[in-house]
This record gives C-alpha cells, structure tokens and sequence, in this order.
C-alpha cells in the first residue's frame, strides 16, 4: 500500500482568489483548499435559530454573526466559516486578511454527517488555539445535544446539554434552552 501525497500546496493569497472566485465557500487547511459541503434545511435552521437565541441572550457589546464571517486560526492556519461566530467587544482581523476576523468569543458549529468528525476534532483543535476564544458550541443534528467546550482556569472542559436541560455559561453570560433550540426541527436519523 503507498501514501498519498499532496501534489500541490496553496499559498493564503492563491486560497484569497480562488474564495474571491468561487461560488460556494471555500475553507483553507494548511495549504489545501476544501469546498464547504452546502446544508439541510434541518442545519439551516439550527443555525437560524442560535442566532436568534444568541442574540436575545447575549449582553451588549457582545456581535452575533452568520457563517459569512470567516474566522482565521493563523496558528494552525485554518480559515473557515463557523455556522455563526460572537465577538464580544471590538472585531479584530488579520493584517494578512482583512475580511477574516481573529478574535470570536464563542463559535457555534451544526454537526452534519459529512462533517461531524472533523468538527469534534481537527477542527476543534485549531479553534482552541484562538486566544480570546472562551466558548465552542457544537450542536448535534442527530439528537438534542448541544456539547459545550469552554476554556476554564485547568484548560478546556467538555460536557454535553440535553433535551430537557438548559445551556447556560459565563462568560460570555448566556443562557437558553436546547429544547428551544430544537422546537420544530425533524432532527436527520
């Protein structure tokens, strides 16, 4: 058996031309360029719906922002579009990419089959290395779970809310409930 190996490695500013380009987003991993898989209605509307749970929840000074804004993770050079991003306090982006914002507060990501995986590990992983990244919520489309990974004094902490149970964290202040978040959504089995 062999291994594969990567053919061709983009630079940031080839991955800013071929986004500038593209119809669809495009997200940059070290180097390689990688179509964003396009959503369910059930995962559209999780999203809607923490953006407006966020929103109502959130204390002022505190953004909510949809999956058009691109997070840059510089240190693991990573540029994505979480399914909705908060910025508490004034936005920050990066010199090399102006449209690409360096300082969420918190990041919400709507599993799906396709990417569930890599949102749980890769994925989470560069995002810890964000520092004024307090919170990442991923929010399951199989169940009503939303797992919290929060930054704490010993490192980051993990622990999932169910149906019936209510997300609440500090910071930054928030609260609401996952059964609120799901009211209406037929979940994929």
């Amino acid at each position: 058996m062999t291994t594969a190996h990567r053919l061709r490695s983009y630079t940031y500013d080839e991955y800013l031309r071929a986004l500038e380009a593209s119809q669809i987003k495009l997200e940059y991993v070290e180097g390689e360029i990688y179509a964003m898989a396009g959503g369910t209605p059930s995962h559209a509307q999780l999203g809607a719906r923490a953006i407006a749970l966020l929103q109502r929840s959130l204390p002022a000074g505190c953004t909510v922002f949809s999956s058009d804004l691109k997070i840059l993770v510089e240190h693991s050079d990573l540029a994505t579009f979480p399914d909705l991003s908060v910025v508490c306090g004034p936005l920050q982006t990066s010199a090399r990419d102006r449209n690409a914002a360096t300082n969420p507060t918190l990041l919400v990501e709507v599993t799906s089959p396709s990417t569930e995986n890599y949102d749980r590990t890769e994925k989470l992983r560069s995002y810890k290395q964000l520092s004024a990244l307090r919170v990442v919520l991923l929010v399951s489309h199989r169940a009503r779970r939303v797992t919290i990974v929060e930054r704490t004094e010993a490192g980051w902490a993990e622990r999932d809310v169910r149906g019936g149970e209510v997300v609440t964290l500090e910071p930054p202040p928030l609260r609401f409930s996952v059964d609120e978040l799901y009211e209406g959504i037929e979940l994929a089995t």
